[in-house]
């Protein structure tokens, strides 16, 4: 756990009703710590539901407080439902309608997990919050920071770079030096209920698995606007030259690098290269096109120094979950944006995804990719 960590101390466990977050509580409590579950309620469950096999549906509340019974520690079911709305939901659909592909996980962990939940519970007295990721907590120049998991299939690092640096202070990571099965294997030690359950894997608001269908009812409801934007609607599908080959279902609902769904037969595979949402034009093109050398982003949040300081580092970049990290240079171009040059061209770059800096296993940062070529 960190030999900075208090004995004694008190840790609030962020419980999903899963498996990773159920065995980080038993370990805490198992190590003499005084454990806390809390757990977020994100949705007005009367109107809308999650996908039963999310992370975020009342049987996983339930999972979660039963997990704390057996245990014999408190659980607090925190309502979320507003910052959810405003930091998750609402920049998923913008982003899409902007013809981006966004990563609402990091949003969650960014404003929901580590910013809402941690400040819920330091307020209840407890001294850390802890929760089930694969990542682990080391020090660089006397501050903490952020380290892959030790198991390389389950490293979730990618999806924290936006935690705010001043809360690793407050962060445990009980999982980051086991790989799943041995939590599997610690969930059935702990006798743990939910040693068995499915991990959710899915965007836990999306019914379905249908992020089209999500977006037309968000955006034809109240919480939308009431607006139905012009990449919601058909549109020209255009190939590399500028031609009309076909017609795509909204601007809105593809992704770059997609193949599938197109609705066209050009003879040869063909994917998404482009998509403007301003003139509801999607295009299409030959695997070639899919590359990019460069690309830039924003919201950049670092979460160790870079030594030396400089206008300019080189990190391993990784552009998507699972993917292979390349060697760049970035290169700061404001306060909070960055211009990355990749030393190998990387395929699919996509607007809206998390691009996050490495050296080595140390999480130096990352951004939302609002540019590529």
């Amino acid at each position: 756990m960190g030999s900075a960590v208090k004995n004694g101390a008190t840790v609030a466990v962020a419980l999903s009703g899963g498996v990773d977050s159920s065995v980080a509580a038993a370990l805490l409590a198992g190590h003499g710590f005084s454990v806390i579950g809390l757990t977020l309620r994100l949705f007005c469950y009367s109107e809308k539901q999650a996908s039963a096999k999310s992370c975020c549906n009342t049987q996983a509340i339930a999972d979660a407080r039963g997990v704390c019974d057996h245990l014999g520690v408190p659980h607090y079911v925190i309502d979320g439902e507003q910052e959810f709305e405003r930091d998750v939901i609402s920049r998923f659909v913008a982003g899409y309608l902007a013809g981006e592909t966004p990563n609402p996980c990091v949003d969650c962990n960014s404003f929901i997990k580590f910013n809402l939940l941690l400040r819920k519970a330091l307020s209840l007295g407890a001294d850390y919050l802890a929760t089930g990721h694969y990542v682990r907590l080391g020090e660089r120049g006397g501050r903490p920071c952020l380290l892959r998991g030790l198991d390389s299939g389950k490293d979730q690092s990618y999806f924290l770079w936006g935690i705010p640096r001043g809360a690793l202070d407050n962060l445990l990571f009980p999982l980051g030096g086991f790989s799943k099965p041995e939590v599997r294997a610690l969930a059935g030690e702990y006798a743990l209920a939910v040693g068995d359950k499915v991990e959710s894997q899915e965007v836990c608001f999306v019914q379905d698995d249908s992020v089209e269908k999500f977006i037309r009812v968000y955006t034809e409801s109240g919480e939308g606007g009431g607006k139905n934007p012009l990449s919601t609607k058909p549109g020209p599908l255009l190939d590399s030259q500028g031609r009309e080959v076909g017609t795509h279902r909204g601007s809105a609902f593809y992704t770059i690098g997609q193949r599938k769904g197109l609705g066209v037969a050009l003879g040869k595979p063909v994917y998404v290269t482009g998509i403007d949402t301003q003139r509801n034009v999607v295009v299409v093109g030959g695997d070639e096109q899919l590359h990019s050398g460069w690309l830039t982003a924003r919201e950049v949040n670092m979460l160790a120094d870079i030594l030396p300081a400089t206008d300019r580092f080189r990190a391993g970049v990784q552009i998507r979950y699972r993917h292979q990290p390349v060697m760049a240079e970035v290169e700061w171009t404001g306060k909070s944006t960055v211009r990355v040059e990749l030393e190998q061209p990387q395929r699919s770059v996509a607007r809206g995804q998390s691009v996050v800096f490495y050296d080595g296993d140390l999480v130096l940062g990352g951004g939302v990719i609002s540019d590529c070529g």
